[in-house]
């Protein structure tokens, strides 16, 4: 693992006058250009997010989302080979680790009341998506780890992929659809036979909500690349060739089965007979 990247000394400027001086950095991750710290003070925990190489780009146009989206405040500028934001820090685990007593079967003794909780986690991120979508926003790269879940409720991260359906083209020249086994069969048609730039919908949204929660129930990417005859060692470029066709199947894996029995026919159906995440949030909230 490389050196993790310096904080500009103009982040930490804008840090510390919203948290209070001193602040203490805590390195997160640093990965593909973009590196993030909790910088705690007195007074406040922002995040610091600072793009670099190649990922200056995508750190700018996160910012540039981050500052219309109401609960983002956000302050940003460029440095030296990069470009930075600080936002307000989102404390709480991730919708992954929420899971983590399906996942891991501590939930056994107790299913209906263990898993109580978890559900409403699963709610409360269709709601968050849901609120999202009421206001013109696309996320375009759900993962596991996007959704944040606080004491008020679950935020959202990652907007770097993210536009206003109100606004025409997005804006970036080529799209690739997040992480590859979440992208829809539709973007991933588009992606593959062009043209570019790809702009991802609610619709693609719902499907990587559903295979998020899928994932995080499962601990696997819900579609069965072993019985469509897909290599492990196969590119996302032909992964995604794959997923276009539709008709790779789930994966076999059945820890909540009332559950996936929701998520099921959301991944399996096409664009235009996908619920709402209002919808499907919904569904979910009727096995309590």
């Amino acid at each position: 693992m490389g050196e993790f990247a310096p904080c500009p000394a103009e982040a930490l400027r804008a840090a510390e006058a919203v948290c209070g001086r001193p602040v203490e950095l805590t390195e997160i991750t640093d990965r593909r250009g973009s590196a993030v710290w909790r910088a705690t003070g007195a007074v406040a925990t922002m995040a610091v997010k600072y793009g670099y190489g190649e990922g200056e780009g995508t750190t700018a146009r996160e910012a540039a989302v981050l500052d219309q989206l109401s609960g983002y405040t956000v302050v940003a500028g460029r440095a030296a080979g990069g470009f930075w934001y600080v936002t307000p820090w989102l404390e709480g685990p991730s919708t992954w680790k929420v899971f983590a007593p399906v996942r891991d079967g501590r939930d056994t003794q107790d299913r209906r009341g263990d898993r109580a909780p978890v559900l409403a986690g699963a709610v409360e991120l269709c709601r968050a998506v849901a609120g999202l979508h009421a206001a013109g926003w696309v996320h375009g790269d759900l993962q596991p780890s996007h959704g944040i879940h606080t004491g008020t409720g679950v935020g959202l991260i990652d907007f770097a992929w993210s536009w206003h359906e109100g606004t025409g083209t997005a804006r970036w020249r080529a799209f690739y659809g997040g992480i590859t086994h979440l992208v829809a069969p539709e973007l991933a048609a588009w992606i593959t036979d062009g043209p570019q730039p790809v702009v991802p919908s609610a619709r693609s949204d719902v499907y990587a909500l559903a295979g998020v929660l899928w994932t995080c129930a499962t601990g696997r990417w819900p579609l069965d690349y072993t019985a469509a005859g897909i290599q492990p060692d196969v590119g996302p470029a032909e992964r995604r060739a794959a997923i276009a066709v539709g008709n790779i199947p789930l994966d076999s894996a059945t820890p909540w089965p009332e559950f996936q029995d929701v998520l099921r026919p959301v991944l399996l159906s096409g664009p235009d007979d996908r619920p709402t995440a209002v919808e499907l949030g919904n569904a979910l909230a009727s096995l309590t």
